[in-house]
């Protein structure tokens, strides 16, 4: 399992002919099952074979960290306000103020039980499973956002991918910086439970 052969079939599996193929139409129970088995086999490698001991990072930089996603998120709440705004005002902040209990659930459903599972297969599995195979950091970045955008292709949405995307590199930048799967969730659930909140969330997926 360890074997540049293996991880490279793995590599193509995972992260290339699943999220492929649950743009298929077959029975999302299927899809679910399917799902669930990758993230069991997931977390398999990265306890028996990478020996991950899923600690946080040592020495984090908590007001580092605070003040660098305080910045993005005002960039990117900025932006994506003056969207929703242009591209259907009717719905901005829609659920907040009219489904407010909605809104919470959501944003606690969103947070624990789909942006960690994300993390651990896109960040920490990709990078102490993959890593070594590029020389350039740079090129370890983009590929991550590439397959993370790859992951979402079963929206069939253009603006999805391109969101997925530059959100894939913010996240992977943040991984390599600080190697801490609980920071990169937190950046992650601030990013994704702003966009539902905003107006996005029936895009993304989310009940609306």
């Amino acid at each position: 399992m360890s074997s540049t052969k293996y991880k490279l079939a793995e590599f193509l599996f995972i992260f290339i002919i699943l999220p492929i193929s649950f743009a298929l139409k077959f029975s999302i129970r299927i899809k679910l099952f399917i799902g669930v088995i990758g993230l069991l086999y997931v977390i398999f490698i990265l306890l028996r074979i990478e020996k991950n001991k899923f600690v946080i990072a040592p020495n984090i930089n908590w007001n580092a960290f605070w003040k660098h996603t305080s910045i993005k998120f005002i960039v990117i709440a900025i932006i994506t306000t003056v969207f929703v705004w242009f591209t259907g005002k009717e719905v901005l902040f829609n659920v907040i103020l009219n489904k407010p209990k909605l809104w919470v659930i959501i944003l606690f459903i969103y947070s624990f039980f789909s942006v960690y599972p994300q993390e651990l297969i896109y960040r920490t599995f990709f990078f102490q499973r993959y890593k070594s195979f590029f020389k350039s950091s740079n090129l370890l970045l983009f590929v991550n956002a590439i397959v993370f955008s790859l992951g979402h292709i079963f929206f069939r949405n253009t603006l999805v991918l391109m969101l997925t995307f530059l959100g894939g590199l913010l996240f992977a930048f943040t991984y390599n910086k600080t190697k801490s799967t609980l920071l990169v969730s937190i950046e992650h659930a601030i990013y994704g439970c702003w966009l539902f909140t905003v107006g996005m969330g029936s895009m993304l997926g989310f009940p609306s």
